[in-house]
């Protein structure tokens, strides 16, 4: 499998659609309701393409490098899983020409774009469900769609579905025609707005044969494409075809670590260096994340502890991996699970947590100066009790982690040579002697990111 090679260098951004900021208020819908409101299911806020080219300047200051955004395409939800056509961006988003200028805009600021493609299922709007719903096996879609000639029991719909969702019917990918119907989506957006990859939505309910076809048209087409594959269990069997997953297993580690204190600074580090060994070649290639458009938000899960929230973004950006902000994650935005973690992004800077903010700006800045951190070898060092330590090591540069949620520690000796070591995050200088470095104090629920310093 070939590797775009600009991933391991990325820090990347997530945006739903609907909840980053409204550009065109003439493109919303009728029944749109104020931005801010409780999000929902069923109703717009605004959010458009628009808005998200206004926002790029807020992106560039965070030191982001790649851009994700959730579906894009017109649909009948504020979601956008429910595709009605996969070459029509949402006319309640905008149109192409302001995709095309959004890519171009992350372009010249050094961003990436990488779009959803939604591909085991489409909406009940799409014309080829219409199409196979008003004429059956006799039409022009015929095999599109898996159904059957009666209803589940419970009195569910007559087609096999995404979740049990009548408007969200699944694709038959084994068929010719869904599947160039497909590949032609993934190559046109390529083609036509330029953009450099694709998150592959539940990639695991559709047969390895159409992800095959899929890589190999992605690599004649665009060889730098990003593939990555939204996994929440073990991804191994899927890295021979796309270029990472998202690293959901990671941010279960992180969470029971760093927040919640269910893991000892051991647990965390085999669980670290066991997804290290199953994701071998393609772990600087994953997407870290602590929390995404389907999980409950960082500052919610920690239950408003500034302290963790920082703890687990640190660990994110240090361990291998290509790190993943949620948007508003920057800003300690809190919001419990769907659809509640799908808040409108607030622009009023007075709400905004400026420690979160400036502690992301800063490991951002570290990442990038750091190649280590990048696509450096990762080694345990110390697991004593609640603290963890590791080194990331590229070259002769060699990056120091320590991490420690629990209380603070005192005299935690390091087996490293180097007899000065600054911590980038507060520019405090430790010494060692004798191949041991001693950190006469490590604050509770705090990380340190330790840079060698010449002799």
């Amino acid at each position: 499998m070939s590797r775009p090679s600009w991933v391991p260098d990325t820090v990347f951004y997530q945006i739903f659609p609907d909840r980053f900021r409204n550009g065109r208020p003439e493109l919303d819908p009728h029944d749109v309701v104020p931005w801010g409101s409780a999000p929902d299911r069923d109703h717009f806020q605004g959010g458009d393409l628009r808005g998200m080219i206004e926002g790029l300047d807020h992106l560039s200051s965070l030191g982001v490098s790649g851009l994700y955004l959730n579906p894009i395409f017109a649909a009948g939800t504020n979601h956008r899983y429910d595709t009605h056509d996969y070459f029509t961006v949402d006319p309640r988003l905008g149109d192409l020409g302001e995709l095309k200028e959004l890519v171009d805009e992350a372009h010249h600021l050094g961003i990436n774009v990488v779009l959803d493609a939604v591909f085991n299922h489409c909406g009940d709007g799409h014309p080829a469900f219409l199409d196979w719903k008003a004429t059956g096996d006799e039409g022009d879609h015929a095999g599109w769609f898996i159904g059957w000639d009666e209803g589940q029991p419970n009195g569910g719909p007559s087609y096999q579905t995404c979740g049990g969702a009548d408007y969200l019917p699944k694709l038959n990918t084994e068929h010719p025609d869904v599947r160039d119907h497909l590949l032609r989506c993934a190559t046109f957006w390529i083609d036509q707005a330029g953009i450099d990859g694709w998150r592959l939505d539940v990639p695991w309910k559709i047969e390895g044969g159409f992800w095959d076809e899929f890589a190999k048209t992605m690599q004649s087409t665009a060889p730098e494409t990003y593939i990555v594959g939204e996994v929440w269990r073990d991804a191994a069997r899927f890295l021979d075809r796309f270029g990472g997953c998202t690293n959901y297993q990671q941010r279960a580690a992180i969470i029971d670590y760093c927040i919640d204190d269910r893991m000892d600074g051991e647990d965390f580090m085999i669980e670290v260096e066991d997804l290290l060994h199953r994701h071998g070649d393609a772990a600087n290639w994953m997407l870290n994340l602590v929390g995404s458009h389907d999980t409950p938000r960082i500052m919610t899960v920690a239950g408003g502890d500034t302290r963790r929230v920082l703890l687990a973004l640190t660990a994110m950006f240090t361990l291998p991996g290509a790190p993943l902000i949620y948007y508003g994650d920057e800003i300690g935005l809190e919001g419990g699970p769907d659809p509640d973690c799908r808040r409108a992004m607030p622009w009023d800077t007075a709400e905004w947590n400026r420690d979160i903010l400036e502690h992301i700006r800063q490991l951002a800045q570290i990442r990038k100066a750091r190649p280590s951190l990048r696509r450096g070898d990762f080694r345990r060092l110390v697991e004593r009790n609640g603290l963890s330590a590791f080194m990331r090591h590229s070259g002769s540069e060699k990056t120091l982690v320590v991490l420690n949620p629990r209380g603070a520690q005192q005299q935690v000796d390091i087996l490293v040579d180097g007899r000065n070591w600054t911590d980038l995050l507060t520019g405090s200088t430790h010494h060692g002697q004798d191949g041991s470095l001693t950190i006469e104090r490590v604050p509770a629920q705090s990380a340190m990111i330790l840079s060698q310093v010449s002799q």
